[in-house]
């Protein structure tokens, strides 16, 4: 069964109010996060927190947490948490700031089981996309808009021109090893409009979802990265037709006028799969 991966929530780890109420809301995977989101005296304490929390029930929503870099003062305490308190609790574990392979190497020594995913959002990170997409623990990217943003000493436009080239290389590296990837988050949580219009273009871009700081910006994302009726119908259309086409000797089929082959089949297959992992997940 494919999972979604349409909203993905960040929740800070020191905000026991909204690890509750997380566990209610419709995000499609949740980033519990030990960084940014945690002040420096409280890091310990979220660790306790996020621990004490993961033993309720979010039912099918991914459990990602996010940990402090192995550089800082709780990177490697995070590490060692995830492989012990936290192990059978989250699903994976998010590691920021990754500018190559050595730095998933480094983490995967601490934590033998659990899946990794890197967050995207040094300028060396987008040079070595590939090589981190490659990791054989690698299961999924995350982008760091934000921090890429910093780092590029960019100015925020509407078109994310700016970004376009380090989205592109983390897509590719993505695409090209089969791994999950979510666009970074869109800052003003009130902006409805803006926020669709950059659904639309991750979604258009290739990405699997989008990362959230805000509960009201799950509908828009859920709605822009799910499949349409229109989508689903035309896949079993296009799925039948090269079905039939195929028992009769042809290697081709045709659907509203438009020629269907192998990797139009693949590719409705994929839409079929993402919109039953939705429908488990409302279940």
């Amino acid at each position: 069964m494919a999972r979604a991966y349409r909203s993905v929530l960040y929740i800070p780890a020191a905000n026991q109010r909204a690890m509750e109420k997380a566990q209610g809301l419709t995000a499609d995977a949740i980033i519990f996060d030990l960084e940014d989101a945690v002040a420096p005296d409280a890091k310990e304490a979220a660790r306790d927190a996020l621990a004490q929390a993961l033993t309720q029930d979010y039912g099918r929503r991914a459990r990602i947490v996010r940990i402090n870099g192995m550089a800082t003062d709780w990177g490697e305490g995070d590490a060692r948490a995830c492989a012990g308190a936290l192990a059978d609790k989250a699903d994976a574990v998010l590691i920021p700031k990754v500018d190559s392979a050595a730095d998933l190497d480094r983490v995967a020594a601490l934590i033998p089981d659990l899946p990794l995913w890197a967050m995207m959002e040094t300028p060396l990170g987008m040079l070595n996309a590939a090589e981190i997409a490659a990791h054989p623990r690698l299961q999924g990217m995350v982008m760091g808009t934000n921090d890429l943003a910093k780092e590029l000493n960019s100015r925020f436009r509407p078109d994310r021109l700016p970004m376009q080239s380090g989205l592109g290389l983390c897509l590719l590296a993505a695409k090209a090893y089969g791994k999950v990837i979510v666009d970074g988050v869109f800052n003003a949580f009130k902006d409805d409009e803006g926020l669709r219009a950059e659904c639309e273009q991750g979604r258009d871009m290739g990405f699997d979802g989008k990362t959230l700081i805000h509960p009201a910006q799950l509908a828009i994302t859920n709605q822009v990265f799910a499949p349409a009726d229109a989508d689903i119908d035309l896949a079993r259309r296009q799925i039948e037709a090269f079905e039939a086409a195929t028992r009769e000797g042809k290697g081709v089929a045709v659907v509203d006028g438009k020629i269907v082959e192998n990797l139009h089949v693949e590719t409705a297959r994929k839409t079929l799969a993402l919109a039953e992992a939705i429908a488990e997940m409302t279940e």
